[in-house]
C-alpha cells in the first residue's frame, strides 16, 4: 500500500496483503452500516398523520444480519492464522541470535562476542543502533528492564511489546540493506518520544566484517565500532 513504508522483510508483503483485506471489508461494512442508519433515520422520521407502529422483527433479517459478520470474521480469522503461525510461531533456524533490552529511554543491544555465548563479558553492546545481515534470518530475543515497551520497525512490520519479567522471541529476514528506523510503540513514560534506535542491515560480507572488527575492539577494551 503506497502510503505505508517500503516493506523491507520477507513476511512485510504478508502483513501488508491481510491489512488490505482487513481494511477493504471493514471499509464496506462501514460504508453499508452508516448508509442504512441514514436510511432508515430518514425513512422512518416522525411526520405530521404518519402512526407510529411497533414490530417484533424480521426472523429471516436477523439470521442474515447475524451469520453475514460470523462468516466474514472467520475467514479473515482463518486467512490470518497462517500469517500469524509464519512470524509468531515458526521461527526458523538462525546463525544469529541477539538479546534487546528495552528501558526508558533507550535500546541495549546485545550480540554475543568471541565465545559466541550471549551475557557474557565479551558480549557486543550497543545502545540505540542495531545491525543485521541482508538475506538471513535473525532471531531477536526481547526484554525490558522495567515497563512495557513495543519494539517496532516499520519496515519490517516487526512489532512485539517487550514485556518486564519476560523474553519474547522474534525474528526477521531482511530483503534489502539501508538504515531504518526503530521505534517504541508503547508510550512508556515522558521520554516516550525520544526512544528511536538506529537499523542497519548490511551485506553479509560487510556484517561478518563489522562482527570480527567489534570482537576484537572488545577484547582490547575499547568499544565496538
Amino acid at each position: 500500500m503506497h502510503w505505508l513504508p517500503e516493506g523491507v522483510s520477507t513476511y512485510s508483503a504478508n502483513i501488508d496483503s491481510m491489512f488490505t483485506i482487513i481494511l477493504w471489508v471493514t471499509g464496506i461494512a462501514f460504508v453499508l452500516t452508516e448508509t442504512l442508519l441514514f436510511a432508515f433515520s430518514w425513512m422512518y422520521r416522525r411526520r405530521e398523520g404518519v402512526r407510529a407502529t411497533y414490530t417484533h422483527g424480521n426472523g429471516r433479517l436477523e439470521v442474515i444480519w447475524t451469520v453475514v459478520p460470523a462468516v466474514l470474521l472467520l475467514f479473515l480469522a482463518f486467512a490470518s492464522s497462517n500469517v500469524w503461525s509464519k512470524i509468531k510461531v515458526h521461527i526458523p533456524t538462525t546463525r544469529e541470535t541477539i538479546v534487546v533490552t528495552a528501558s526508558q529511554f533507550n535500546w541495549e543491544v546485545r550480540y554475543a562476542g568471541a565465545d559466541g555465548k550471549l551475557d557474557s563479558e565479551d558480549d557486543l553492546v550497543l545502545n540505540n543502533d542495531m545491525r543485521l545481515p541482508v538475506g538471513e534470518p535473525v532471531r531477536i530475543r526481547l526484554r525490558s528492564k522495567d515497563v512495557i515497551h513495543s519494539f517496532f520497525v516499520p519496515v519490517f512490520r516487526l512489532k512485539q511489546d517487550a514485556v518486564p519479567g519476560m523474553t519474547i522471541d522474534v525474528w526477521v529476514q531482511p530483503t534489502k540493506a539501508g538504515v531504518y528506523e526503530i521505534a517504541c510503540a508503547e508510550l512508556c513514560g515522558f521520554g516516550h518520544t525520544s526512544m528511536r534506535g538506529q537499523l542497519t542491515v548490511l551485506e553479509p560480507d560487510a556484517y561478518d566484517a563489522w562482527i570480527k572488527e567489534s570482537e576484537t575492539n572488545v577484547a582490547a577494551g575499547n568499544p565496538p565500532a
